[in-house]
């Protein structure tokens, strides 16, 4: 099971499901460039951070050439770990382990909050995108993640059945996409035992999250509020 409500708990190496929709519900993401924004900011906070050679940039200044150095951005590839992610029209979802205490709350503020400025300059806006503070649930076991999973892949069902095309992490944990920043084994690892008999005659993870007579109650509590 889950533990409601938002950020109660800051767990080193404890996994929690992250997300938020935009005020009043919305648009965030109005068109595939503001989703590739997200996207950028996701692969930049999570990648291994550059080293300082790959920093240097050039500086042309009165006939004379000088090397720069560019200020690293915020990275968390130690502090946080995205194990599944889905972009929707009015919202998102993450699950994340949060591998050092506290690193959750500056990892989704810092991504939000960037985006907000971008979105807002795009679009020629004033105030907060989101809907107040983003829902943070502690996630209590493995079989609770492994459905909530199924349920984030399964969201752009409001709007299509081609789930592959959709902005999500469902193409990697099917083995088509290997994107370097998210890391789906502890899910994937369920279909290389037999963790109950619930799973038993489970071939591969795209049964399990398509096949209707997988579908399930247990996230009840997962609510857009």
């Amino acid at each position: 099971m889950a533990s409601k409500n938002s950020v109660k708990s800051d767990i080193k190496d404890g996994y929690y499901h992250i997300y938020n929709r935009g005020v009043g519900k919305m648009t965030i993401f109005k068109n595939e460039a503001d989703y590739g924004v997200f996207l950028s900011y996701l692969k930049e906070y999570l990648s291994p951070p550059l080293n300082k050679k790959d920093r240097i940039y050039v500086i042309h200044m009165q006939d004379r050439v000088f090397n720069g150095v560019a200020r690293p951005p915020k990275n968390f590839s130690e502090r946080i770990e995205l194990t599944c992610y889905c972009l929707m029209p009015n919202h998102f979802h993450f699950i994340i382990k949060q591998l050092q205490n506290g690193a959750m709350r500056d990892f989704v503020h810092s991504i939000l909050l960037r985006y907000s400025m971008y979105f807002n300059k795009k679009y020629n806006r004033v105030g907060p995108l989101f809907q107040g503070r983003f829902k943070a649930v502690f996630i209590e076991n493995e079989t609770y993640l492994l459905h909530l999973s199924r349920y984030i892949h399964l969201n752009p069902r409001e709007y299509t059945n081609k789930l592959l095309e959709t902005k999500s992490s469902y193409a990697d944990f099917l083995g088509l996409k290997n994107t370097p920043w998210v890391n789906p084994e502890i899910v994937l690892s369920f279909f290389n035992k037999n963790v109950s008999l619930e799973f038993n005659k489970t071939n591969n993870y795209k049964k399990f999250v398509e096949d209707e007579r997988n579908n399930t109650e247990i996230l009840r509590d997962v609510v857009l509020e």
